[in-house]
């Protein structure tokens, strides 16, 4: 039950480290280029020079997780539960439980007790 918001948590988890990856490579690769590295000559089997192909790696791997958590979000998109529309609000777009009621035109005490069995129910089959 609800194995899509874990898969979406974990795409969320994978771009998070993919994009800290990206930015420490870049780092690394400006220190090689312009900073204090730069006096050291480069050869192709240093690590320096394979900064480069490492950054398009990640890149490449970080434009594909992306696009999964697009096509994700699509999908759920899609589902007419209000249970769904509940945790994708709440989960997803990070939204107040009164602004999903609003939204979906309930009352925030009803979205409340939904939102309260909802845990319950995600507890009981173990997930997040």
């Amino acid at each position: 039950m609800y194995e899509w918001l874990k898969d979406y948590q974990q795409l969320e988890d994978e771009i998070s480290y993919f994009e800290q990856n990206l930015s420490r490579s870049k780092k690394e690769l400006q220190r090689w280029m312009h900073g204090d590295l730069a006096k050291y000559k480069l050869t192709a089997e240093s690590d320096g020079a394979r900064l480069e192909e490492r950054i398009e790696i990640i890149e490449y791997e970080l434009a594909h997780k992306l696009n999964d958590l697009y096509d994700l979000e699509q999908l759920i998109k899609k589902f007419k539960g209000i249970e769904q529309k509940i945790i994708y609000g709440k989960y997803i777009e990070g939204k107040t439980l009164e602004h999903v009621a609003e939204d979906l035109g309930y009352s925030a005490q009803y979205i409340y007790t939904k939102h309260s069995q909802i845990k319950r129910l995600m507890k009981f089959h173990g997930a997040s």
